[in-house]
């Protein structure tokens, strides 16, 4: 991936400008498709380089009007570590500091409040494998119990203990959250745990009867989706068309 534009700082990197530059980008589509809650949730990236530094938005700017230049850098504790008009919410990074912490591999963390997510999130059977768009996440989500609104620090260890391995998560009451080693796959997966959401209240409130798959098959797409995402895959993660398509409607994103 080629660097977008230079750092407006001559004493940053041009692979933290990039890390901000797709940042940015993510909170801008997570808004273009609907999946954002006003100042609420959060888009954090590792900061390249720098072990526990991390990228967020500034508290009270909509995702829509996030830029890679009013993103703070901020570490595990919330703490600003660099001068910046602008102040970030501690408690709602809360549940990023611990995946980042917990999961070295974690360089992006998602979480969303949607209308599908939550509802999803509120149903005791929770994601089910119905459709090919959720058999990706077949025994590879993991549920976290709804313990208030996550400001409490001693939750971290439970929220890393429950995601596990996995890169997708139910917070059972409250929504969804996922993480990857980039904004891009983080998107991408985001994108399709929210489809599958979606889907299957389609079909719930279909009133018709779902197929029911042999979990043999089950457990071979899911194989297939494994293949598609492992690091390295020579299959491409569609980011470049995304920014691209971005790039059209409103490229302030880069500033």
């Amino acid at each position: 991936m080629t660097v977008s534009s230079k750092p407006r700082s001559g004493t940053m990197s041009t692979e933290e400008w990039q890390a901000r530059v797709d940042l940015a980008a993510c909170y801008r589509l997570i808004a273009l498709n609907g999946m954002d809650d006003m100042h609420a949730t959060h888009i954090s990236s590792r900061v390249p380089g720098e072990g526990h530094h991390f990228l967020i938005n500034p508290y009270g700017l909509l995702f829509s009007q996030v830029k890679a230049s009013n993103l703070v850098k901020i570490d595990l504790d919330g703490n600003i570590v660099e001068e910046t008009p602008y102040v970030i919410n501690p408690a709602g990074f809360v549940i990023h500091s611990a995946i980042h912490a917990g999961r070295p591999d974690a360089n992006c963390v998602i979480h969303t409040h949607t209308v599908a997510g939550i509802a999803i999130a509120c149903l005791e059977e929770g994601l089910l494998p119905l459709s090919q768009k959720s058999m990706r996440f077949y025994e590879r989500i993991s549920y976290h119990d709804y313990e208030g609104k996550a400001d409490d620090l001693d939750e971290r260890s439970r929220l890393v203990h429950d995601l596990g391995p996995h890169n997708a998560m139910i917070l059972r009451n409250h929504g969804l959250l996922v993480c990857g080693q980039s904004a891009g796959r983080a998107y991408k997966t985001m994108y399709n745990l929210e489809k599958s959401c979606k889907i299957q209240l389609a079909i719930m409130s279909s009133g018709g009867t779902p197929i029911k798959l042999r979990e043999t098959v089950m457990k071979h797409a899911a194989k297939q989706f494994d293949r598609d995402d492992v690091p390295g895959s020579k299959r491409p993660d569609g980011w470049p068309s995304l920014l691209m398509s971005l790039d059209k409607i409103d490229p302030s994103y880069r500033d």
